[in-house]
This record gives structure tokens, sequence and C-alpha cells, in this order.
């Protein structure tokens, strides 16, 4: 039986419409290739109750094994997702000390000291296990509770999408019952905007794939593009297959059109 997956996404900005929630979108995708059957993706503003309350419908309604939350870890007072998940899982609500030396190591490299607001970025639910924020200056919070996972990550996009790559989906892979294959190649001469057409018909015609660009040069001058293949399935074969496939017509669908590669496609 799939492993059931909730994801809940937090902040004003988001329930109001003030931002495109991608967050949830892309973590949907990631959890759905890893083999996890995502039975829920809720969105709720920055309220103590109702975050304590989605916390509870993802843990005991949908019975979901493994919880991702994304916002409110920040210095403000209304990022409250830590005390929340404190509060939820009657933990106590504590600073956390290897929390505290990533924050105090972020902020003494740019010859910042540590205040009130920056040190709330390291407390957590006592249990809590930090997760390493390599863009921004909030830890992420790893709590294991019985049979379920609760994973609280920052709201924006480009930390968390690092954090989920880095540290999480590693983690997960091992108690998954799908394997992942993968592949990054390089193209110059292809805008992203271009590239996009190809991408998306790819991922429509296969499920089992993602594909995600990554521009690293002007969209208007000399573009530079990194696009990464990952490709899901029970057997590892079968996934390295997927990917490669995939993989190699990409490369022909983009050489087409001008793009220069010089990557082959071995999937790993």
């Amino acid at each position: 039986m799939m492993l059931r997956a909730s994801i809940l996404t937090i902040g004003n900005e988001v329930v109001q419409g003030r931002i495109i929630n991608t967050n949830s979108q892309y973590l949907g995708r990631r959890l759905t290739l890893l083999g996890f059957d995502v039975v829920l993706a809720a969105s709720v503003p920055d309220r103590m109750d109702l975050v304590i309350e989605i916390f509870n419908i993802a843990h005991k309604r949908f019975s979901s094994t493994l919880i991702v939350s994304t916002g409110g870890l920040g210095p403000t007072y209304d990022d409250i997702t830590s005390e929340a998940l404190s509060r939820y899982l009657g933990e106590e609500y504590v600073i956390n000390e290897e929390a505290l030396r990533m924050v105090r190591e972020k902020y003494a490299s740019r010859g910042l000291e540590l205040t009130q607001e920056r040190i709330k970025m390291a407390m957590m639910p006592r249990s809590a296990t930090p997760i390493y924020n390599t863009i921004g200056t909030a830890p992420g919070i790893l709590v294991r509770r019985d049979n379920t996972i609760f994973i609280a990550l920052p709201g924006v996009p480009s930390e968390m999408q690092a954090m989920w790559e880095q540290s999480i989906e590693p983690m997960l892979r091992g108690i998954s019952s799908m394997r992942i294959s993968e592949k990054t190649i390089t193209v110059k001469g292809v805008m992203e905007s271009t590239a996009a057409r190809i991408i998306n018909k790819l991922v429509k015609e296969n499920p089992r794939i993602y594909v995600k660009s990554q521009p690293k040069g002007m969209e208007l001058g000399t573009p530079i593009l990194d696009i990464y293949i990952m490709a899901s399935s029970p057997k590892y074969e079968e996934a390295k297959r997927e990917c490669e496939s995939t993989c190699e017509k990409l490369m022909e669908e983009l050489r087409s059109i001008g793009g220069r590669i010089w990557d082959t496609c071995l999937c790993t």
C-alpha cells in the first residue's frame, strides 16, 4: 500500500492570492514520483488555531505518514509554524542548539549579531532535528512521531527546493517503494521560455518523469540552461530506461532548434 502524504502551505500571502502557490505544485509532483499517495494539499493563513487544526486534519483525518509544510519559519511575529507544530505535538517550544548554531553562523558570516528575532528561527519542538538551509537563514524542522514524519520548510521556493533536494528527498527514498534515476544536462543557445514547450510536452506524455529547467545565462543574451530529469518506477532498471529515453528525446528536440549539448544521456 502506498504511504499517504499531505502538503500544507502556510501564509496569508498564499490564501489571499498575493502569490502563486508553486510550493504545493512542486512538492506534489516530487512526492508522487517518490511513490507517495498525496491525499491532501491545503493552504491556511498565519493563524495559530488554524495551523494547529490543519496539522491535526492531515495527521488524523487523512492518516498521513508524511506531512510537509512550507512557510512560517521566519523571524517575524506572524511566523508561527514551528510554535504551532510544537503545540499540536504537545512538546515544549525550545531553542534547538544545533539550529541556533546554524543561524548564528549565517549571520556571523555577514558580520551581524544575533537578535531575539533571529534567535526565534532556532526555536522548535523539543524532539526536532534541524534541517540546514543552504540558501537562506531559517533552518527547516524534522520531527518523527510514532509512524508519522513531520517536515516544516521555509516558504521561499528556492530555499524550500534546495533543502528538499539536498536533505529531504534522499531520506525519503529510503522509505519509498519507488526507485529514482536522474540526470542533469546543460544546454546552450536555447531560452528557457522556448525549452518550456518541449519540457511541458514530455512531462504530459509520461506521468512518471519530472523535468525542471534552471537558467544559468541571460534569457535574452546568451542563454544557458541546466535541465534536470528524474524518472521513478518500482524497479531501478525501469526508472533508468525512462530517464535515458526522456533525456534522448529532450536532447533531440533541443538540438533541432539550435541547442548545443555536449552531455550524454547516462542516468544514475
